[in-house]
């Protein structure tokens, strides 16, 4: 399917490229290798559950902050440099794209786990939360960070902050769908799902492609994670195993 033409402003150009995203990304493995170090050594105690959300949680956050910053210091903000003009097109566009994404994602798990046997397609966190499950406030919160929050978060990472430096590189379009989608994957460093999360970038992507702008790719993102977000409140609840 080729997607529709849309007429997008081009946005007026800014000084930071790569070495944001890259820095960006320092930042949220930095941060994170620094939490699970200073919540204290590896052993067969159960976590506790405010540091399994504040490792969770926070890098993604600071790595999102270091992307708006870089649009403030050496560019024009995040509105313009991140293409986060608001409009109802595309958060309609965003809607429909996140539920084919869910309907792709579901066959693409059910596909994975038959090929892989008997490991689980969830992420990471999903497999944390089941082995122990959290008190009911920080479930919600855990809840509100997977379904709204991280997408946001991880939006301005890759489709803002990595989008527009291939952009910058005038790179096509189709490069940079490409190039932060395998980099979506990857950067998750799970590599047993990274064929999962290729799939699941993909209607994301499309969402910023076909749009020009962010807020399309955050909402689909939005509604691809509403389900495992829904998961792990149903796990903080005890309801589901």
């Amino acid at each position: 399917m080729t997607p529709p033409t849309t007429q997008v402003e081009v946005p007026p150009s800014h000084r930071w490229g790569f070495g944001a995203f890259v820095l960006a990304e320092l930042v949220l493995i930095l941060s994170a290798v620094f939490l699970v170090a200073a919540s204290g050594p590896v052993s067969d105690e159960p976590i506790p559950p405010v540091v399994i959300v504040v490792v969770t949680a926070l890098p993604t956050m600071l790595a999102a902050g270091v992307a708006v910053l870089a649009t403030l210091l050496r560019g024009n903000g995040p509105t313009i440099d991140l293409r986060l003009q608001w409009s109802w097109p595309d958060v309609r566009a965003g809607l429909k794209l996140g539920l084919a994404g869910l309907v792709l994602t579901a066959i693409a798990a059910a596909v994975w786990a038959k090929t892989v046997g008997k490991l689980d397609p969830t992420s990471a966190l999903a497999s944390v939360v089941d082995a122990q499950p959290l008190p009911l406030a920080l479930g919600i919160v855990m809840f509100l960070y997977t379904w709204l929050i991280g997408p946001a978060c991880e939006e301005l990472i890759f489709r803002g902050l990595l989008w527009g430096a291939i952009e910058r590189l005038q790179w096509s379009r189709w490069a940079a769908l490409v190039l932060s989608t395998a980099i979506f994957a990857v950067s998750h460093l799970e590599p047993l799902r990274t064929s999962l999360l290729l799939v699941i970038a993909i209607p994301i992507g499309w969402a910023r492609l076909v749009t020009g702008r962010l807020p399309a790719s955050i909402v689909a993102h939005q509604i691809n994670n509403f389900v495992p977000a829904v998961g792990i409140l149903l796990m903080s609840l005890g309801l589901w195993h």
